[in-house]
């Protein structure tokens, strides 16, 4: 038996479709900074460029306080269990219409590599490119007051991680916009994070009680 749930809250939604926003914007204004092609031209580009990285990092911060009050942060810790049956969906059983490996619910959101992915995204690619990027704004600025211990002789590593986490970036992108086609309709993904609500199967309807009563509380 089927229901419509909402899955996605407000927030969440809000939040996944700027932060696309932004990670499109910074990757297209980033890679131009880096002379692959032009278009806004380069003192623009950095502007700009600057401008959607601190958009990008209040987010960040509105993101946290968000997954951490609401308990949401529990979504994306890690496990192994059914992993391989997972990857071994995406793989070949998806191309044989074979049934998806686990079930989705508002208190289980993500598949294995799902959590797997968006944690390594959460806990190192987008702290590496904050990081990494507050070192390429204020490179030597601290030395205007007199502060020498924080100077730094080369840009060099710090460029090279940045970029390498922009590539990753632009990589889970391209993946995620696959993965999007490949729910119970090549639509119905999209259509969940558009309004929140996602038809979801369970084997108990006290479940999806019990989750549409977290979600009236949240």
């Amino acid at each position: 038996m089927s229901k419509n749930v909402l899955i996605y809250k407000s927030f969440e939604r809000f939040w996944h479709w700027m932060q696309a926003l932004l990670i499109f914007f910074l990757a297209a204004t980033g890679f131009e900074i880096h002379g692959t092609y032009t278009f806004f031209g380069f003192e623009n580009a950095v502007t700009y460029h600057n401008i959607a990285a601190y958009g990008f990092m209040i987010l960040i911060v509105f993101a946290v306080f968000w997954h951490f009050t609401t308990g949401e942060w529990r979504q994306y810790i890690p496990t192994l269990e059914h992993i391989r049956a997972q990857l071994n969906y995406y793989l070949f059983g998806i191309f044989k219409n074979a049934h998806h490996p686990t079930k989705k619910t508002v208190l289980s959101k993500l598949n294995p590599l799902q959590k797997l992915t968006y944690f390594g995204l959460k806990m190192l690619v987008i702290p590496i490119m904050v990081i990494s990027g507050l070192l390429y704004m204020f490179y030597r600025y601290p030395q205007n007051q007199g502060v020498e211990s924080i100077n730094i002789d080369s840009l060099e590593i710090v460029g090279v991680l940045h970029t390498a986490g922009a590539i990753m970036l632009v990589a889970f992108l391209i993946t995620h916009l696959y993965l999007i086609t490949t729910g119970e309709t090549p639509t119905s993904n999209l259509k969940a994070m558009l309004t929140g609500y996602e038809e979801l199967e369970g084997e108990e309807e006290t479940a999806v009680e019990n989750s549409e009563t977290l979600n009236s509380k949240i």
